[in-house]
């Protein structure tokens, strides 16, 4: 303690600039509108909700579409909630008031939670950490990088990963219990939109997926979510969001996807960083949203890096974390009161969130000593020289001999003692009309995505049409037959291996996935098949297309029911590609990985297809047994030329013919047999089966691990319950 005592004695002598929090409160009362004496103030007990007075009673008109909140008046208690905070911005005259949102307290009690492997020293990642959050109010968890900050809003959440134990109470109104489906909602630091929808249709579509129920209701919801994230003004325009489609700007995308998770008008939100990557104005803009959304009683939890004086001033409450220790809880300028106490006062000009985190971030100490041999005209660079390890023990030791921490322990107390209303579940969507939704939705994607079929199918006709040149006129001659068996494996491999163009929509495919995966709104099944049936029409256009091409140019037999089977045949094909193309983007999710190992399965499929080397004079191990079996190639190229050569024969001299079978036979290995073909045919549709059975078991157990999926809070059983 003499250590902390003469080290902070030194920071108050070093930092002569710095002023009382008091003094250093902007003139403006815009952002820090804040009650006389609030500063040294503890938190207040009266902020505890009163549950009996947030009752709301819905009720749908007839014949409309919107729904009408009728509230009960807010106990004095409830309106004690916002005081001493930024009120929401006055709505000009004629605006739609956004309707009620029943909240719900949410209370942590000596919460601990360890990853293995996350930390070099300590698998802690948060350590001890007690707080609450109320209705109507924002609380923030500010820190440092890798203090904690995520994973304590994952663990309450409930959405830590299987690597993770939590330890430690969790209380939802008042009761430990989980948060049910639609009760909350979790918006991701990054998350995928689909750039091709208009915000709108993708929050509409979200809606289709999230709501059981009247599409009238749905409406309404959708137009509410737009409404409460200030989205009115880009509700028809595309989300964008690539080069050549540049759609909304960082700031409107990611209130977007605020607003996917307000179609189910959660009692608590959420949010890990709402200010990534957002310059100075889009922060203030996405704050001063946020704080318009809890004003409807909407519980709001997020974390944050640093923020502006502005954004700082629109806070309720914060929590800040340095390693996992939490080294203030309480409100916003009550912890600049705090760090003055400690020997840390704010100095002028200078951001409260910037100065939290220079005073615990310990990368600033590599920063001071690489400066310490740095000089300038007014002596050191840097006025706060002392040791970040000291200050962390310094702030840690003050506030839990504070009132703020006092206070704090009161607040839970109170908020454990009286079971709340419980939060009961909205329901869920049919998986039927899960799977109807997502074909509905792939289907408009992929008819507005240029690259996503409509390029592909210029390039498989190119392809055909430069294939069926190259072999054009063969005739049906004997001598014809190599050439002939030559151009069958060129269409049907370099048609394979241009599956390759899919790479990049697939795997936006996957990430959607997952980020619907994660906030249940979709499944491994349900999204198979949606995909699945989406892309049927777009495959059987390109393999109708394609096989016209090369069928005619190369002069295959001119008999419908063979034109057929080709087509046929070479949609097999393709719905097999897209298999692979699913299961390897599934296991490497990037795109180099992923485009390097579809080129090498392809080329080592085509080795041995049996066209290069007789797939009978293959080497037994490795190539005949098993690759030439699992290669797609090796069946339709079979099936093609048993459609193109069998029942007919070649004359050799003037007296003997041969069958098309012996013609082939130094060539290629085929099967006297008609109905063989067909055998290949099925052969094909029952790979590309099993290939949608490897992406489902993938991403039902590989990709899922890699996300953060929601599960039930985990208490430590040796915690006894304290109310």
């Amino acid at each position: 303690m003499e250590e902390i005592q003469s080290q902070s004695d030194h920071y108050r002598s070093s930092s002569s600039s710095a002023s009382s929090p008091a003094s250093r409160v902007p003139s403006s009362n815009f952002f820090y509108l804040r009650k006389p004496g609030s500063l040294r103030q503890p938190i207040s007990f009266e902020d505890s909700p009163d549950w009996e007075d947030t009752d709301i009673e819905v009720r749908v008109d007839e014949g409309g579409d919107s729904i009408n909140a009728a509230t009960t008046p807010a106990s004095p208690s409830l309106s004690k909630l916002n005081s001493g905070s930024l009120p929401s911005p006055p709505l000009p005259d004629g605006a739609v008031i956004t309707r009620k949102i029943a909240g719900a307290s949410i209370a942590w009690k000596d919460l601990t939670v360890t990853i293995k492997g996350k930390r070099k020293y300590s698998d802690k990642v948060v350590k001890s950490s007690n707080g609450y959050a109320l209705p109507g109010t924002m609380t923030v968890i500010m820190g440092p990088a890798k203090s904690g900050k995520s994973t304590l809003l994952r663990s309450l959440a409930g959405r830590l990963p299987d690597s993770a134990r939590m330890y430690g109470e969790v209380f939802v109104n008042g009761t430990k219990r989980s948060m049910p489906y639609g009760s909350y909602g979790f918006v991701d630091r990054e998350t995928t939109l689909i750039g091709t929808l208009t915000v709108r249709e993708f929050l509409y579509y979200s809606a289709l997926l999230q709501l059981p129920g009247f599409l009238c209701q749905k409406r309404s919801v959708v137009e509410d979510a737009i409404d409460s994230m200030s989205l009115g003004d880009y509700a028809n325009k595309l989300i964008g969001g690539h080069c050549y489609m540049k759609g909304l700007r960082s700031g409107e995308r990611r209130r977007v996807s605020i607003a996917r998770e307000l179609v189910m008008r959660p009692h608590i939100l959420f949010i890990d960083e709402p200010l990534y990557r957002l310059d100075s104005v889009s922060a203030l803009l996405m704050m001063v949203t946020l704080k318009k959304l809890a004003s409807t009683g909407c519980t709001l939890i997020f974390t944050i890096y640093q923020s502006s004086t502005e954004v700082f001033g629109l806070f309720d409450r914060i929590c800040l974390l340095s390693n996992g220790n939490t080294l203030f809880f309480g409100e916003t300028l009550a912890c600049l009161q705090h760090f003055s106490n400690a020997g840390f006062p704010c100095p002028i000009m200078q951001s409260p969130s910037d100065h939290f985190l220079r005073a615990i971030n310990t990368e600033f100490d590599r920063i001071i000593a690489m400066c310490k041999s740095w000089q300038d005209d007014h002596g050191d660079l840097s006025a706060v020289n002392m040791d970040t390890a000291v200050a962390i023990r310094t702030l840690e030791a003050t506030y839990k001999s504070s009132a703020d921490a006092v206070a704090l322990e009161t607040m839970i107390v109170k908020l454990t003692e009286k079971e709340g209303p419980s939060l009961k579940s909205k329901g869920m969507v049919g998986n039927l009309t899960r799977v109807a939704v997502l074909t509905w939705r792939s289907l408009l994607i992929m008819s507005r995505e240029w690259k996503y079929y409509w390029l592909r199918l210029i390039l498989y006709m190119l392809l055909a049409l430069c294939i069926g040149t190259v072999f054009s006129g063969l005739g049906h001659t004997l001598s014809s037959v190599v050439t002939r068996v030559a151009a069958i494996f060129v269409f049907v491999s370099f048609t394979s291996l241009l599956s390759i163009a899919g790479v990049p929509a697939q795997m936006k495919e996957i990430k959607i996935y997952a980020c619907e995966e994660s906030n249940q709104h979709s499944g491994a099944f349900i999204f198979l098949l949606g995909q699945l049936f989406a892309s049927i029409p777009f495959l059987f256009l390109i393999s109708i297309s394609s096989s016209l091409v090369f069928y005619f140019l190369v002069g295959l037999r001119d008999e419908f029911s063979m034109l057929m089977y080709f087509v046929l045949n070479f949609f097999a094909c393709l719905l097999v590609n897209e298999g692979l193309v699913l299961a390897v983007t599934s296991i490497w999710q990037d795109i180099f990985w992923s485009v390097l190992i579809f080129v090498s399965i392809q080329v080592i499929m085509m080795l041995s297809a049996g066209f290069l080397r007789i797939r009978s004079s293959l080497p037994g191990p490795v190539w005949m047994y098993p690759i030439s079996y699992i290669a797609f190639h090796t069946y339709s190229i079979q099936g093609l030329l048993e459609n193109e050569y069998n029942e007919t024969s070649f004359a050799v001299g003037q007296v003997r013919t041969i069958s098309g079978n012996q013609a082939l036979q130094n060539v290629y290995d085929i099967s006297a047999d008609s109905n063989s073909k067909w055998k290949n045919l099925l052969v094909l549709f029952l790979m590309a089966v099993a290939y949608r059975v490897l992406v489902f078991v993938l991403l039902k157990f590989y990709v899922r691990k890699s996300l953060f999926v929601p599960k039930l809070f985990l208490c430590n059983q040796n915690t006894k319950n304290s109310r």
